[in-house]
């Protein structure tokens, strides 16, 4: 019997309390390890996860949470953590450090976003947990949070991938300019695409944000039939508004969003105050470009100071505010992975996007109908001047765009899917165990 033939038997044994505690009125107990607070819902990561843990809340799982968490955190999100779980487990945050100190990570085996995740309080957090109760389910959220799934574990478990994070690497060393950053990168790329391959086949089933990172995960990670889930958006609070119109005092704006302490963010806003913003500029002198992220950096925030039309807003509440008052979202990156839920937020807001093909990668959209997919400055350029100008070109890609995420990016639809993906991972487990 295949695993998904065994889908409905093995997951009603799971259920019943084969080898686990029984569920909370029917329902299915799920841990999910978190290496990050989730609040504020400022990163696509934490954007991705607590959308789908919102869509999970009250379904098919009973949610423990476990994570980094300090009183003062879960004091002032206590709200936002019961909207996403029904149990909330925290261990003490690790105070930040700062690059010049994690340095002395980079000659370690594992890569440095992995070594930064294995800590004691988090180690002694999951296993404490684990051994406390019984659980159908495990996931774990990102790949280099893999660090922390006890080794003696045998329970179904799950990986929540982002990203393919070795790629992400691999394209910090290719953007490299300096020869010594270069080596870094390809070092921590190295050290990842092991990481990556050896921790993945630990999990029961692995999960991956787009069929492009499922693919790559299958040839390159030897993971067995990863599962495939959208990429998903609140259309609640991400609502539909016609384009801002041109005229009336306001000055042609473009806008990107994104957390601006991030290498990819930073690599691509640079090159497009470099390559790109001087064409448009030149074809429309009045044109404004307004970065909404927060802690951009201070050589950034001097360049948008030598440079006309340019502003960031460092860290923001709400971003819509800031994405209805333009004309065009840009989405400029040249390094990456797994996929960009701002792309989706944009779109579901209606926004028009205007994005390099890393930018939008992986997700399923069309190039013209949905957004412009522009990799060239100078092609960059041009759609961005030409839908300044053009208010029924940027209208038709607003509406068809809000059309698509409407009928498949919904965050209920991501949520269910993943729910699906974990029944599943148990369904793989049961069967395994049956036939051990």
């Amino acid at each position: 019997m295949t695993p998904m033939a065994a889908s409905a038997a093995a997951i009603g044994a799971a259920r019943s309390g084969d080898g686990a505690a029984p569920a909370t009125a029917g329902r299915s107990r799920m841990a999910f390890v978190s290496p990050m607070f989730l609040f504020p819902a400022n990163t696509g990561g934490r954007i991705r996860t607590t959308n789908i843990l919102r869509g999970l809340h009250g379904g098919a799982f009973e949610v423990t949470l476990v994570g980094p968490g300090s009183p003062a955190d879960r004091d002032r999100w206590r709200s936002d953590l019961d909207g996403i779980c029904d149990h909330f487990v925290p261990w003490q945050p690790a105070r930040p450090r700062p690059l010049w100190a994690r340095a002395v990570d980079l000659p370690r085996a594992l890569p440095i976003n992995v070594v930064a995740d294995r800590t004691r309080p988090a180690q002694a957090a999951v296993e404490a947990v684990l051994a406390k109760r019984a659980f159908d389910v495990v996931v774990f959220d990102f790949v280099h949070a893999a660090v922390l799934l006890p080794r003696a574990y045998a329970g179904a478990t799950v990986c929540f991938t982002h990203n393919v994070e070795a790629e992400i690497f691999a394209r910090h060393a290719e953007q490299a300019k300096n020869p010594l950053m270069r080596l870094v990168w390809a070092s921590q790329h190295e050290k990842m695409r092991r990481f990556e391959r050896t921790a993945l086949q630990r999990f029961t089933s692995v999960v991956a944000v787009s069929e492009r990172d499922a693919r790559h995960l299958a040839e390159h990670c030897g993971i067995t039939a990863p599962i495939t889930i959208p990429t998903g958006v609140d259309l609640d609070y991400f609502s539909w508004q016609a384009p801002a119109a041109e005229g009336g005092g306001k000055a042609p704006t473009v806008v990107f969003i994104g957390s601006m302490d991030w290498a990819a963010n930073i690599d691509g806003v640079r090159h497009f105050i470099d390559e790109v913003w001087p064409l448009v500029r030149r074809e429309e002198p009045q044109a404004r470009f307004v970065v909404v992220g927060r802690d951009p950096p201070a050589s950034l925030r001097a360049l948008a100071h030598a440079t006309s039309g340019i502003s960031f807003t460092g860290f923001v509440d709400d971003v819509r505010p800031y994405v209805r008052a333009a004309h065009v979202c840009t989405i400029p990156l040249r390094i990456g992975g797994g996929t960009r839920i701002k792309a989706f937020e944009a779109m579901a807001m209606g926004c028009p996007v205007v994005s390099t093909s890393i930018g939008i990668e992986g997700l399923k959209v069309r190039d013209g109908d949905h957004f412009l997919k522009r990799d060239l400055a100078t092609e960059q350029a041009a759609a961005i001047v030409g839908l300044l100008h053009d208010r029924a070109w940027r209208d038709r890609l607003s509406r068809h765009a809000r059309d698509c995420v409407e009928q498949h990016f919904g965050h209920r639809v991501a949520a269910r899917a993943f729910e699906h993906a974990c029944q599943t991972a148990m369904a793989v487990h049961a069967a395994r165990r049956g036939s051990a």
